[in-house]
């Protein structure tokens, strides 16, 4: 197999990102929702014990990150690990993680407008929510036709409002943790001396949570689909990755920490989130206007979040087309280097998803499920593409190298497919993501075969012309 033809077919994207703005576009993906209400689900399941939760949901973050990170150099394409599995593990692995990424890209952002939407009746209670949700969505639709240079800018600010508020919020809390604010400190009281102690529903409390914290870092991957528009991949890429890897671990960790030290975790924990945990620390500290404070960070987080998945979705989209897996119209570039057509497709997916979500809620639990198994599934096909490319390169030739290898690979695998698992037997929550899953993919499955037998077809009636 010609690899460097497989990479070198998504040529024509213009190489326009810095190392700063590819940082923060990861962050950007990284730190959304999930952080800022999704964590009181995870309070909810283990207590004071979610530290430990995101703290092993990390471990696989971190494994797949760096594994990313070293193929990324190697081959720096907008396919990012949709490209790997082609290459390292097979074209139909290739084919399904692209399209099931795509899929689970456009149910975020539909998820996303819509939230854009209702934060936004927080100040404007009269408005309908749909016109927010739809303007929000073509006005980053907008942006991401630009040139990518502009999208990175946007990005840029977009992740700077979320770093900015969660730094201030750890300032925050530790202020009233040791007694800075509001007299007197408040102690680890919280974090043993309430009823069950730390692990009050034990280590499968603990467990459950692993899932949130899986599904908040999700978005991560980013970084490496940014490495076909990077102006320099081989110094960027790994240097973004391991400072944003180390950036999110901090953040969330510490974030979380200093909520279940400062407030009762059975004031925060909740299996339907209706309060983020970090207004409930606004509120504590006597923080003027906390409510207010807190919706600008979550609509700005809502936005970031629908910026970079717009951004995914049309790579995803492109490298498909490109690979003869879509419509070839979907792999044009525009004179500023964007896939537009790409952009436009999935724009009106991303409306329908939304209609959807707004429309029937239940329609909507059966996409979201598509979305949560698709994102434990695309982390286990990175990490097993980068075995295999371990296989076919010199470690002396590779110009970022992996520490440990292959521990942190396989301690991340058994994670995921130990999470995988759990969801099949929950079926209160993640068991909807099996149901609606495993069909979605042999439906790909179906698909892939039926195109493949089309293009070798059509590559045969073609040689006979030839002849």
């Amino acid at each position: 197999m010609d690899h460097s033809g497989i990479a070198s077919r998504e040529s024509g994207l213009h190489k326009e990102l810095s190392r700063a703005q590819v940082v923060m576009i990861g962050l950007g993906g990284a730190i959304g929702t999930g952080l800022f209400m999704g964590s009181g689900l995870a309070i909810g399941y283990a207590g004071p014990a979610v530290i430990l939760s995101y703290a092993i949901a990390s471990l696989a973050a971190c494994a797949m990150v760096f594994s990313l990170s070293e193929m990324a150099v190697v081959h720096p394409t907008a396919g990012s690990f949709g490209t790997y599995a082609e290459i390292y593990l097979n074209p139909w692995a290739g084919f399904i993680v692209r399209f099931s990424y795509w899929m689970a890209q456009v149910i975020a952002v539909g998820g996303e407008a819509i939230a854009a939407g209702v934060y936004m009746t927080f100040w404007f209670p009269d408005t309908p929510l749909w016109m927010w949700s739809v303007g929000f969505a073509f006005i980053l639709l907008y942006f991401n036709s630009r040139s990518v240079h502009n999208f990175g800018s946007i990005e840029y600010w977009f992740a700077l409002i979320k770093v900015v508020a969660i730094v201030a919020f750890i300032i925050l809390g530790a202020s009233i943790v040791f007694g800075l604010i509001g007299g007197k400190p408040a102690g680890t009281h919280n974090l043993t001396g309430l009823a069950g102690g730390f692990m009050p529903h034990g280590f499968f409390g603990v467990w459950m949570a692993v899932i949130v914290g899986v599904l908040s870092f999700n978005g991560i991957e980013v970084i490496a689909v940014t490495s076909g528009e990077t102006a320099n991949p081989t110094r960027d890429i790994p240097a973004a990755l391991r400072s944003m890897a180390l950036r999110l671990f901090l953040f969330y960790i510490l974030a979380l920490t200093l909520v279940v030290t400062i407030v009762p975790w059975t004031e925060t924990g909740a299996t339907i989130v209706t309060q983020s945990p970090f207004v409930k620390v606004f509120s504590y500290s006597g923080v003027r206007h906390a409510a207010g404070i807190m919706n600008f960070v979550v609509l700005s987080a809502a936005l970031s979040s629908m910026n970079t998945n717009v951004y995914l979705c049309s790579r995803m989209l492109f490298s498909l087309s490109r690979g003869g897996f879509a419509p070839r119209i979907l792999g044009t570039l525009s004179k500023n280097g964007t896939p537009i057509a790409a952009i436009l497709v999935s724009g009106a997916c991303i409306l329908i998803a939304a209609g959807i979500s707004k429309i029937t809620p239940m329609a909507y639990n059966y996409l979201f499920g598509v979305a949560l198994f698709c994102a434990i599934i695309v982390w286990i096909v990175i990490l097993l593409s980068h075995f295999s490319f371990r296989r076919r390169h010199k470690l002396a030739d590779l110009p970022v190298k992996m520490p440990f290898f292959p521990i942190p690979q396989i301690v991340g695998l058994l994670i995921l497919v130990a999470l995988l698992i759990t969801m099949a037997f929950d079926r209160e929550v993640w068991g909807i993501s099996w149901i609606v899953g495993v069909p979605w993919l042999l439906l790909l499955t179906i698909v892939y075969f039926v195109r493949r037998s089309k293009l070798t077809a059509g590559h045969l009636a073609a040689q006979n012309r030839a002849q």
